[in-house]
């Protein structure tokens, strides 16, 4: 089975369409078998692409740190839930889990995680394919900023080719697939 990671809010955020998108990426990794890796969290875009996937007959791994499960925000009905103490610990075992990242829309947290998780592909300590579905244009803004960092010399071209952007579930995880077949 493979496996991914979602990076996404803990909120729903203002327009239906990003749980739209966030619940048809839960069904779709379930019918093709693609266990999801999460933050472990109940509620928003992360507790629901996790319903999705279960509700399908998938398979669901959470990693939460033990300070969010003492406020009660983890799942309580995952495949798999492990505990950690820090949110550094989280993203390292969650990435250590997967053979790829796809982000949909979110804050801090999910920006976070996204750039990171970027920084160690540019690095060579991650490998998979780092995708984002950039749904009703939530990361034009983002793109068009790593665009100026070409533009002014902090990013190379090759490390921004690093992000796969896709603008819908089919077409994300069919990149994520020529990306596994070209890799193996």
């Amino acid at each position: 089975m493979q496996s991914l990671v979602v990076y996404c809010a803990s909120s729903l955020g203002t327009n239906p369409i990003y749980n739209e998108i966030a619940v048809e990426l839960g069904e779709k990794m379930a019918a093709r078998n693609i266990r999801l890796i999460y933050g472990g969290g109940g509620f928003g875009l992360m507790g629901n692409v996790a319903n999705a996937v279960l509700q399908q007959g998938g398979e669901v791994t959470g990693v939460i740190p033990n300070f969010l499960a003492d406020l009660e925000v983890a799942h309580t009905t995952l495949t798999e839930l492990h505990f950690v103490e820090t949110m550094h610990e989280r993203k390292f075992k969650m990435v250590q889990l997967s053979k790829g990242v796809i982000t949909l829309p979110g804050g801090y947290g999910t920006l976070d995680e996204l750039f990171e998780i970027l920084a160690w592909r540019q690095l060579k300590l991650y490998d998979g394919p780092v995708a984002i579905i950039n749904v009703n244009g939530y990361y034009d803004l983002m793109l068009q900023q790593l665009d100026r960092m070409i533009a002014d010399g902090f990013l190379k071209a090759e490390n921004r080719g690093l992000l796969i952007v896709a603008s819908s579930v089919d077409e994300v995880l069919e990149l994520i697939n020529e990306f596994w077949e070209s890799h193996i």
